[in-house]
Formats: structure tokens, sequence, C-alpha cells
């Protein structure tokens, strides 16, 4: 069997699964990085796992950074060594994993996990590698991924990547072959049902490179966009830089990164807009300072009810909502100050960096999902900033003709779609056997 596409930056990965009877409704927890402001979510979390194996065990969830002990990284990395070592994991022949997750949204998502080749990512402004950002890369988030990927003898990823296939020619067609089912079950806390399928087939895996070279567009070509995940994969591209630099051979498995291939045209795949939460602040404020910033470029704030979000989505001009101390209003900018900023997250943060640069007292938060922003907003000295959806057939082409995104304009579904740690790989040639 083929191993790898250069052409394709595409690696078919040994992936590694838990033993049977270790219960993997326990094993699979949700992406590191959702439930940020939510702290008991994750202690709920906990509470489901208890002692079982879990990839809990395996990465440090954002809403827990700030109270994290020196030496996390390091409690995680032997975690993963008594994984590798007790047996918790079995490894699988060569292959990608089909996977079918149906989370309420009428039809399933359906992906295929494989692996691509770091060395077509750059996650600095302006690269234009096969394997492109779709969001910014905040420099100042990326050390805790990189301390828990730097030295670890596994990954678990949470990323998932998106290809433009309007015809269905990569992924759908391997849920119409048989191969053998690698599990089946209900992912806790509301995360729906989760199947995956082993798929080792030579012929059928060059079928899928086949079929993904003819998606190849512009030059320098575009074949890939990051959808969840940015971040973790910007922090193992780093830490593949790391290895490179200490002499690690050119084939060495630090040199990839385990991702869940979706195609953009996935009914099931729906964007949604990751809305902002300040804290520390006074909110009259800080909508005083926006207002004296947008003053010459058109600025308007209106109240709105509970059901007028709709009018983010508007034509003409740009909007986002605002809530605090349980009013909500609707912001426009008729005339942005900054003539390439396309998108209403761009506008935005053109002021709240700025904001948050003179306020030390004040952090920011990315929340999902309008009822939890309304919820947190609620709160004294809280102030959220509701964001409009992006239509998910504009990336590829904003993505191709401008470059990344505002980091965190988007999000695939909704917090309880996000892909569950499940499937793992070795980092290290050799680690704890």
């Amino acid at each position: 069997m083929r191993r790898y596409y250069p052409e394709l930056a595409l690696h078919v990965p040994t992936l590694l699964l838990p033993r049977s009877g270790v219960p993997l409704e326990s094993w699979a927890v949700i992406a590191c990085d959702q439930h940020g402001a939510e702290p008991d979510y994750w202690e709920e979390t906990r509470r489901l796992v208890a002692d079982q194996p879990s990839t809990l065990h395996l990465v440090l969830p954002e809403a827990e950074l700030a109270r994290a002990e020196r030496g996390a990284a390091q409690a995680i990395h032997r975690r993963m060594a008594d994984y590798l070592r007790g047996g918790v994991l079995v490894e699988r022949p060569p292959g990608f994993m089909r996977v079918e997750r149906e989370a309420g949204r009428g039809s399933p998502r359906r992906g295929l996990i494989v692996a691509l080749d770091l060395e077509r990512y750059d996650y600095r402004a302006g690269a234009a590698r096969l394997i492109r950002c779709t969001e910014g890369t905040d420099a100042k988030r990326l050390p805790p991924r990189v301390a828990t990927r730097r030295g670890a003898p596994l990954e678990a990823p949470h990323i998932l990547v998106l290809i433009d296939d309007p015809g269905q020619t990569v992924i759908e067609p391997l849920f119409d072959r048989a191969a053998p089912l690698a599990y089946d079950f209900e992912l806790m806390q509301g995360g729906g049902r989760v199947r995956g399928w082993h798929v080792a087939d030579a012929a059928t895996i060059d079928g899928v490179a086949d079929a993904l070279g003819a998606l190849r567009r512009g030059e320098p070509p575009l074949l890939y966009a990051m959808g969840d995940g940015n971040h973790s994969f910007a922090a193992a591209r780093a830490v593949w830089e790391e290895a490179k630099a200490a002499g690690a051979d050119a084939d060495h498995p630090a040199r990839y990164g385990l991702v869940e291939l979706v195609n953009l045209h996935d009914p099931a795949i729906g964007f949604e807009p990751i809305h902002r939460l300040v804290a520390g602040v006074d909110p009259q404020a800080l909508f005083a300072a926006m207002a004296e910033h947008f003053a010459a470029a058109g600025f308007s704030k209106r109240p709105i009810g509970a059901d007028g979000w709709d009018a983010l989505g508007a034509p003409g001009g740009q909007r986002f909502g605002t809530l605090a101390n349980g009013e909500a209003a609707v912001v426009e900018i008729g005339r942005p100050p900054d003539s390439s900023a396309s998108l209403a997250t761009a506008t935005l943060h053109d002021f709240l960096d700025g904001f948050l640069a003179r306020e030390p007292a004040a952090t920011l938060d990315y929340v999902h999902g309008a009822e939890a922003l309304a919820s947190l907003a609620a709160r004294p000295g809280h102030a959220g900033f509701a964001l409009p959806t992006l239509d998910k057939h504009d990336l590829f082409g904003i993505i191709d003709r401008d470059g990344a995104t505002p980091r965190k304009t988007f999000s695939l579904g909704a917090a309880h779609e996000k892909r569950y740690y499940l499937e793992c790989r070795r980092l290290q040639d050799g680690a704890a056997p």
C-alpha cells in the first residue's frame, strides 16, 4: 500500500483505538476549546468519566487553562505513555477511518480521518500553501498547545479540515462500500451518535487520492481549508519545526497531523458564528468608546427584542449585536474604517483590539451559541457581541482571494456538534510499546 501522496500532502496513518472493554462513551470527550466560559460542562464531564480511561486525560481544556498546574503537559504525556504500555490502545493496520456523526441536523455529517503533511501548511499571514488557514492565528493561544504536543507520545486531534467538493467525489462514495465497523456509540453530553469504519483497501485509498487531486484550485494550489482546530494544527506545525531543527528524519511521525476531512457541501455542515464576550468592563463605557471609535464610519445603534438577531444578516452595511445588563441592540457600521474589512468580525475587532490593549483588566472570550452569550453577558461587568453567520459557500473564494478571515470568524456547527477525541496516532517512533 502507498503510504504518502506528496502532491496532496496526504499520509495514510496507523490509527490506534481503545481495546475491547474500554467504554467508548467515557473515552470520547469534546474538543478542548469548547465551553471555555462554562466550567460546569467540564466538571460534569469529569463526573461522567470517573476512573475510566478517557481522552479527557490526554488534553487540556481551555476552561481550565487559568488554573492549570505547572507540569500539566508532562502529566498528559505520562497518561499517554500509561495507555500505550497498559494496552489501553490497540493499533489498526494503516488506513483511513470513515466517520458518520448524527448530531440532530436531519442528516449525518460524514468525514474521513487522514493525516496531512505539516510541511504543506503555514499559519503565518500571507502564506499560500496547499493547506490554508481560514482564520487569523493568535500566537498568544499557541503556547499551551505547543507544550502539550511537544514530547507527547500520542496525538488525539479534534481538527476538522474542509474540502470544496460540490460533486461529492471524495468522501461520500466511501459510504456505498463495505468496510469493517470500528465503533458505534452515543457520545456524552448530548453529542449525538458516532460510527466509524476502517478503510484499509489500497485501491480505495488510491481512489480517494485521485478524487482529491481533481479538487486542487488556483496557483499556488489550494486544496484544504482549516475548519475547526486551526490553533491546534498551528501548534503541531511549530513542534514539527522544532523537531526538524533538532535533526528529525524527513518521515518522522511528527511531520504529520491527524485530521478529519469534511466536505463543505455536506448538507450537515453548517456554519455558526462565534460570538465575543468581554469581561471586567463597565459596559456603558465600552459602548461609548465604540460609538466614538466608529463616529466617522456611519455608526448607529438601536435596541432590539429577543427575536431581533435576524437583522444581523440583512443586506447592506455591517452589523453585530450588543448585549449587557439585560438589554440587546444592533450596531450598524455603514462605512467600515478599513476598506479591506469585508466581514463584520473584522470591523468589530478593529475596535476591540485597541480597546482591550488600553484596558488591562478586561478579558475577551469566544462563545458558541446566542443563548450562552446572552446568559454570560447578563453578568455584572460583562458585555456580549453577537456576530452574523458567514455563508459557507463563500469560504473558499474568500480564502483564495483575500487570505485568512479574522480569528474565530465561524464555527462548523454548534458547540455540541464539535468533533470528539477518539482516534489516536503515535507521534514518536517506538513510543511506549
